[in-house]
């Protein structure tokens, strides 16, 4: 089997990229090896202190963030990183030419329930002649010039692009490498199977509510097919299983709080789960528009998301068409 290095060379991807690559699989490595060991480890449980989002940080949160944070800011190609779990952006004391945006560990409440969770990651280009402060991320996700995540379940997989097919590693506990196993992910067109946090349904706007209200009707309802629901509580899992067998995956806006009508983050979460859904042949969207050409307004900026089979994301716009923007 093929080697993840390797691999990339082969589609000629400059070193200088590949680099950075190296050391998120480098970090990715230790941060699974921890996983497993669990509370042999010590680094399950939470800490007493909250992240930027207001959230109750895991251990292996701060374990993760730091971790990623510590390698990649020693690398001479990486002149500035983004993190969930920072206030704001940090530099690098070396002059890379690519700025690395991350959430170290997404899912992180399935941690003390052995769920699964995972690191995402964007890579992005520094703006030439352009000061460093925050404003350097402010791009779109089509501006990405490589987005993965590493999925830390039975098995510990890299699923990533560099802009063209999205390929799957699985790391090979017995030689520490990451080796190809699926050459070209393609998400299917068509599906039966969503994912969507159900408990927050009376919080939705109405196209989301009648889209969801009309799949769980079924073969008696107005789509004339039987939909199944999946949900794991991380958006790594998933998108993880999207990208290997079709679905849609939603987070929409809700009315719970007028503060944080949105989840999900675009930076580091949204913008590089759309490159690779799309790269797959799939659709990303807010229900209104494509996310990967949303311009972030800061780095915490949270949107709606609706991505996964292509005529399923377009049928779920259509209900978003007939209603007004709730926000």
């Amino acid at each position: 089997m093929k080697r993840l290095l390797p691999t990339l060379r082969a589609d000629q991807t400059s070193e200088s990229l590949i680099s950075v690559i190296n050391t998120i699989q480098i970090a990715a490595k230790e941060i699974s090896f921890r996983l497993h060991q669990g509370a042999l480890a010590g680094v399950l449980g939470s800490t007493l202190d909250e992240n930027i989002q207001g959230e109750t940080q895991k251990k292996l949160d701060v374990v993760a963030n730091q971790l990623l944070k510590t390698l990649l800011l020693e690398s001479p190609n990486v002149h500035a990183i983004a993190s969930e779990e920072e206030d704001s952006i940090v530099e690098s004391p070396n002059s890379g030419h690519y700025l690395v945006a991350f959430d170290p560990l997404d899912g992180s409440s399935n941690i003390d329930i052995n769920g699964g969770v995972g690191t995402i990651f964007s890579i992005l280009r520094k703006p030439e002649g352009e000061e460093t402060s925050e404003n350097m991320f402010l791009q779109p996700g089509k501006a990405q010039v490589a987005a993965g995540y590493v999925l830390y379940g039975p098995a510990t997989m890299l699923v990533m692009t560099t802009g063209k097919a999205v390929r799957i590693y699985t790391l090979d506990q017995t030689v520490g490498e990451f080796l190809l196993t699926h050459e070209k992910a393609e998400i299917p067109k068509d599906t039966k199977e969503f994912a969507i946090n159900m408990s927050n349904r009376r919080h939705w706007a109405d196209p989301i509510r009648a889209y969801i209200t009309d799949l769980l009707d079924g073969e008696e309802g107005p789509r004339g097919k039987n939909f199944n629901m999946r949900w794991n509580a991380a958006m790594v899992s998933d998108v993880h299983r999207v990208i290997s067998r079709g679905g849609l995956f939603t987070y929409p806006w809700d009315a719970r709080n007028p503060d944080k009508p949105f989840k999900l983050r675009l930076l580091y979460e949204v913008a590089p789960m759309s490159m690779l859904v799309e790269k797959a042949g799939g659709k990303a969207t807010d229900g209104y528009r494509r996310l990967m050409e949303i311009v972030p307004e800061h780095i915490h900026q949270r949107v709606s998301v609706v991505m996964g089979s292509a005529n399923e994301v377009d049928m779920c716009m259509e209900y978003h068409s007939k209603h007004p923007k709730p926000y």
